[in-house]
């Protein structure tokens, strides 16, 4: 266990079960999570440890929140586990790319993105409220593959934060699932990409375990709890906190990027 007060390790876990509310409805539990670990943890620690304990933390929540989705919901844990691997896939690659490259100029365009899909998404009223109509198609499924698990994954390895908002639209608008399902399928995606993370981290011996064991107890519990609220809510709800989240991912990347 690093060398923290008892009342960092609480505001550590507080901001664990907030963080794995948001992430089981919605994706973005990184956005609270990662930054308060940054903050939390002694000056002289390794960024590389507060990533490594960030995925430690977020894989419990995820896998928990993916699980309850699974019992409640109708999820084509097949097709997720597909594009799961493809997003392992892309995310190494963007992971191996990233020490050579600057992500500085790409963060400007992610915001660009965010503001057109935060526009769409108000425009569009009825996105992602009305369930599947039926199996998606060859071109469907090969579509997710390539865009929510190699390009997404990619994106998770170079940069990554949203990774988990980004897979909800882009399932929403490929396979044409509703808010809901997208969030359920993102999730077991999800796991595919943290599993790999956290094995690269714990490799390298940049885990703090006793640490993450301890806010991992409430971030599985924010995840259940927010994958409960999804399911109840509906679409509806989860339309509102999208919104938000992305809203808050713009004014995430907007401070780091001419603020900080």
């Amino acid at each position: 266990m690093p060398d923290i007060s008892l009342t960092t390790v609480v505001l550590l876990c507080l901001a664990a079960l907030a963080a794995g509310w948001i992430d089981a409805v919605v994706g973005g539990g990184g956005l609270l999570l990662l930054p308060v670990l940054l903050l939390g943890l002694p000056a002289h620690t390794p960024a590389a440890h507060a990533l490594g304990t960030n995925k430690a933390v977020a894989i419990v929540g995820t896998s928990g929140a993916a699980v309850t989705y699974a019992r409640r919901t109708r999820v084509d844990v097949r097709l997720a586990v597909r594009i799961g691997i493809a997003a392992l896939a892309g995310s190494s690659t963007g992971a191996f790319l990233a020490a050579g490259m600057s992500t500085e100029v790409l963060k400007p365009l992610i915001m660009v993105v965010l503001l057109g899909v935060a526009a769409f998404v108000i425009l569009r009223p009825a996105f992602g409220t009305a369930p599947a109509t039926g199996p998606a198609t060859r071109r469907q499924v090969l579509a997710a593959i390539g865009l929510a698990g190699l390009g997404i994954g990619f994106y998770d390895g170079l940069i990554g934060p949203g990774t988990g908002t980004f897979l909800v639209l882009t399932l929403t608008a490929v396979l044409h699932l509703d808010l809901v399902t997208a969030s359920a399928t993102a999730k077991i995606v999800n796991c595919c990409t943290n599993a790999g993370a956290l094995a690269m981290f714990a490799w390298q011996g940049a885990v703090l375990w006793q640490l993450a064991a301890l806010m991992a107890v409430f971030n599985l519990a924010g995840g259940t709890l927010g994958a409960h609220t999804a399911l109840k809510k509906g679409s509806g709800f989860v339309r509102v906190v999208l919104l938000t989240v992305v809203f808050a991912l713009v004014a995430n990347i907007a401070y780091e990027q001419w603020l900080a």
